[in-house]
């Protein structure tokens, strides 16, 4: 898996809310006060640590758990279709008429920039998606290596789990 997520601003070739940056501010390599770091699923870094870039995008699997007050099944499922048509990567939805869970993979230069970016996704999405004003209750982000280790050991979800929108 390569390129750039859709629907980040480098894949609209803008700059948008998920700004297309380097990771340095300033010609030092620091950031300037107040600047937040930017977030990309595409590496901008020249510097090299042990034979690889260190800022190249690694695959992070995330798993997204909300919650709230109950909304009708119908809406729930028809709001996560939505997300999962207006965002293909998103890999399997769980739901219940009061919480949810949302598992992909996010490709990004460490676990930081991928977990800002899960913790934007529900809140990002509710008016387009229309998805319910639950709050996000739970958040993993786990690198490749682990998943598939966990995966080895008979934790997790199996992988024969099905692909889209299904009920707990």
């Amino acid at each position: 898996m390569s390129g750039v997520r859709p629907g980040t601003a480098a894949s609209r070739g803008g700059n948008g809310s998920r700004g297309v940056t380097g990771s340095r501010g300033t010609r030092n390599g620091s950031r300037p006060a107040g600047e937040e770091r930017a977030l990309t699923s595409v590496a901008a870094g020249d510097r090299f640590r042990g034979g690889e870039p260190e800022h190249t995008p690694r695959l992070w699997h995330v798993t997204l758990s909300v919650s709230g007050t109950r909304a009708p099944l119908g809406e729930v499922r028809r709001a996560l279709e939505q997300l999962a048509h207006d965002h293909p990567f998103l890999l399997t939805s769980r739901y219940a008429d009061d919480h949810a869970e949302i598992r992909y993979w996010e490709e990004a230069r460490d676990l930081h920039d991928a977990a800002a970016v899960a913790l934007r996704l529900w809140g990002e999405h509710r008016q387009t998606a229309g998805l319910p004003p639950w709050e996000i209750v739970g958040l993993e982000v786990i690198d490749r290596a682990t998943y598939h280790q966990r995966i080895a050991a008979g934790y997790g979800p199996a992988p024969a789990t099905p692909v889209g929108v299904h009920p707990f």
